[in-house]
C-alpha cells in the first residue's frame, strides 16, 4: 500500500515537500492518444495559486506545470498520452523557511505537527512538508488530465459557505464564481464576504468553509456494489484533502431530518423515453452507481491552525509552551480548495470511467 497513490485504474501519485526544490506527480493508466499540452493545465493551476488576492497567502508560486513523460508527438503534430506513465514537474521558487525557524520544535494545535513527529520521529516543520496544502497543486494538474478522460462530464465547484455564512441558493449562478476572489455562485454573499474575511485576516484569525462540487453529464452506472461505490471513493478523495473534516453526498447531514417521501427522489418517464428524477436528493448516486443525474458532493474545511493568536502547546522535547505561527498563510484556505475539490472529484470519476469501462466494456 502507498501513502502518497490514489485511483485504481487512473492512478496518481504526488511527491514533494511545501519548501522543497520541487513538487510533482506521476499519472499511470491514462489512456493513449488524448490531445494535452502544459497550456491546457495550467489554466486549472491557475485558479488555485497563491498570491491571487489580499485573502490567501501571499507566496508567489507561478505554479508552471512541466510535463517530462508520457507525451509524444502524433500524425496531426499534437502531443498527445502515450499510454506509458506521465510525469509532472512544479518547481517551488518563494519558499521563506525562515518564517518557520521559531517553531520547529513547537505543534501548532490542530494541525499535523504532532502527529507527525508522534508517527515518524522526524517532521520538515518548514510549512509542514507533505501535510502542507502546496501538495494539492499536483492534484490539480492531474485533474486536469483526468478532465481530459471523460469528455462530456462537466466538473464545477463552488465555496456555498464561509463561516456561519450561507450563500443564497436562490441567487444561484455559476458564471458568478470566476468574477469574485471567493469562487462564491452568489454575488451578494460575496460581497459580504469581502468585509468579514478582512476582518478576520486583519486579526491574524482564520475561518472554515464549505465546498461543493458538481459534476454533470455522468452518465447512469459508473460505480459498483459495497466496496466500489462511487460516492464512497469521492468521499474518500475529499477526505484526502488536507484540513476536510466533513464529507456529504446530495442532501448529506440534513436527510437525517426528512420523511422518507420528502427524501424519496421520484422518477418519471422523459419525453425522449429516459427516466427523470423529480429531485436530487441522493446526489446522483443510488446504492454507489450513478443515477444520471448531477452527482453532488460538499465537503467542509477547517480553519488554518496557523495564526497569530498565541496558543498554548507542548514542543517535541514534552515541554509546555505558548506558539505565535507568523508567515505568510490563507486566512480561509477553503478558497483554493475549490479547484482541488474539482480535481478530486475528476480523478475519481475518470477512475471509475475507465472500470466501468472494463467491466461492462462500454
Amino acid at each position: 500500500m502507498s501513502h502518497n497513490t490514489f485511483g485504481h485504474l487512473f492512478r496518481v501519485t504526488t511527491w514533494g515537500e511545501s519548501h522543497g526544490p520541487a513538487i510533482g506527480c506521476v499519472i499511470d493508466g491514462c489512456p493513449p492518444g488524448i490531445p494535452i499540452t502544459a497550456a491546457e493545465i495550467q489554466v486549472f493551476l491557475d485558479r488555485r495559486k497563491p498570491g491571487q488576492s489580499r485573502f490567501t497567502t501571499q507566496r508567489r508560486e507561478p505554479d508552471e506545470v512541466e510535463i517530462l513523460s508520457g507525451m509524444f508527438e502524433d500524425d496531426k503534430g499534437r502531443q498527445v498520452t502515450t499510454g506509458a506513465s506521465i510525469s509532472l514537474l512544479i518547481k517551488n521558487v518563494d519558499q521563506r523557511s525562515k518564517d518557520y525557524g521559531e517553531i520547529k520544535d513547537k505543534f501548532r494545535p490542530g494541525h499535523a505537527d504532532f502527529t507527525y513527529w508522534e508517527k515518524y520521529g522526524i517532521r520538515d516543520y518548514r510549512g509542514g512538508g507533505r501535510s502542507s496544502a502546496r501538495e494539492t497543486a499536483c492534484r490539480v494538474a492531474a485533474g486536469a488530465i483526468a478532465r481530459k478522460v471523460i469528455p462530456g462530464v462537466a466538473v464545477r465547484g463552488a465555496m456555498v459557505q464561509m463561516g456561519p455564512h450561507k450563500v443564497d441558493r436562490s441567487r444561484w449562478d455559476w458564471e458568478a464564481v470566476a468574477s469574485n476572489p471567493f469562487f462564491c455562485p452568489d454575488p451578494e454573499t460575496a460581497h459580504h464576504w469581502e468585509g468579514y474575511l478582512d476582518g478576520i485576516r486583519k486579526s491574524g484569525s482564520s475561518i472554515g468553509a464549505v465546498i461543493e462540487v458538481v459534476a454533470e453529464g455522468v452518465p447512469p452506472g459508473w460505480g459498483a456494489p459495497l466496496y466500489g461505490k462511487l460516492d464512497q471513493d469521492l468521499a474518500s478523495a475529499m477526505m484526502s484533502i488536507n484540513a476536510v473534516k466533513s464529507v456529504e453526498i446530495g442532501t448529506g447531514l440534513a436527510a437525517a431530518e426528512l420523511s422518507g417521501e420528502e427524501n424519496a427522489d421520484e422518477i418519471r418517464m422523459g419525453p425522449d423515453g429516459h427516466p427523470v428524477f423529480m429531485s436530487n436528493h441522493a446526489g446522483g448516486i443510488l446504492g454507489g452507481i450513478s443515477t444520471g443525474q448531477d452527482v453532488v458532493v460538499r465537503f467542509a474545511v477547517k480553519p488554518t491552525s496557523s495564526i497569530l493568536s498565541p496558543k498554548q502547546t507542548i514542543d517535541r522535547h514534552g515541554h509546555e509552551t505558548e506558539i505565535i505561527t507568523k508567515g505568510r498563510h490563507d486566512p480561509c484556505v477553503g478558497i483554493r480548495a475549490v479547484p482541488v475539490g474539482e480535481a478530486m472529484a475528476a480523478i475519481v470519476l475518470a477512475d471509475h470511467f475507465l472500470r466501468h469501462r472494463g467491466q461492462v466494456g462500454s
